[in-house]
C-alpha cells in the first residue's frame, strides 16, 4: 500500500484535516490502495484536533473527534511513500529525517506557485479563518489526489 504523509506544525488544525479530506477523496474514489496519516513538526503526542478544526470539520461530514496529535519522527517519514507539507519550513524539517526526493509542499505538489503554495495556520483564528482554510486545503487535495492517481498510473504502482 501506498503511504502519503501530511505535514503542518500542530498536527492539531491543517494536517487532521487535510487527511481526513483526503481519505475521504480515496474512498469517493474508490481507491483502497493509498493510505494517509499525519504529524506535526512541533506537535505534542496525543493532543486533540483544535476546536475550530474539529467544528469545521463537522460542518462538511468529517469527524476529527478520534484524532491525536503525532510528532513526527524519522520512522513515519521512512515509511512514508510520499509527504506533503502545509509550508515550506515543514518540508525542510522534513529533509532533515530523511524525506528528500519524496518531500512537497501541497500547494506546490497541488500546480500553485509564488507565496499560495503554503496553506496558512488558522490556529487561534475564528471559524470564518477555519472556513477558508478548509475550502483551501479541499481544492488542493482534490488537485493532489488527481496527480497522485495519475502518477500511480504511469509507474505502475497499485499495490
Amino acid at each position: 500500500m501506498t503511504k502519503v504523509l501530511l505535514v503542518c506544525t500542530g498536527n492539531i488544525c491543517r494536517s487532521p484535516l487535510a487527511e481526513a479530506i483526503l481519505l475521504r477523496e480515496f474512498h469517493a474514489r474508490d481507491i483502497t490502495h493509498i493510505g494517509a496519516v499525519s504529524a506535526g513538526t512541533g506537535a505534542w503526542d496525543g493532543a486533540p484536533a483544535s476546536e475550530g478544526a474539529y467544528l469545521i470539520g463537522l460542518e462538511h461530514g468529517l469527524d476529527l473527534s478520534g484524532h491525536r496529535a503525532r510528532l513526527l519522527t524519522r520512522d513515519l517519514v521512512q515509511n512514508a511513500d510520499l509527504i506533503l507539507t502545509m509550508a515550506r519550513h515543514h518540508r525542510a524539517r522534513v529533509h532533515e529525517l530523511g524525506g528528500e526526493g519524496r518531500t512537497h509542499v501541497l500547494g506546490e505538489y497541488a500546480g500553485r506557485t509564488g507565496p499560495e503554495v503554503e496553506v496558512s495556520d488558522p490556529f487561534g483564528g475564528d471559524l470564518e479563518l477555519y472556513r477558508g482554510t478548509y475550502a483551501e486545503l479541499e481544492a488542493l487535495i482534490r488537485a493532489a489526489v488527481e496527480r497522485m492517481v495519475s502518477e500511480l498510473r504511469d509507474t505502475g504502482k497499485r499495490d
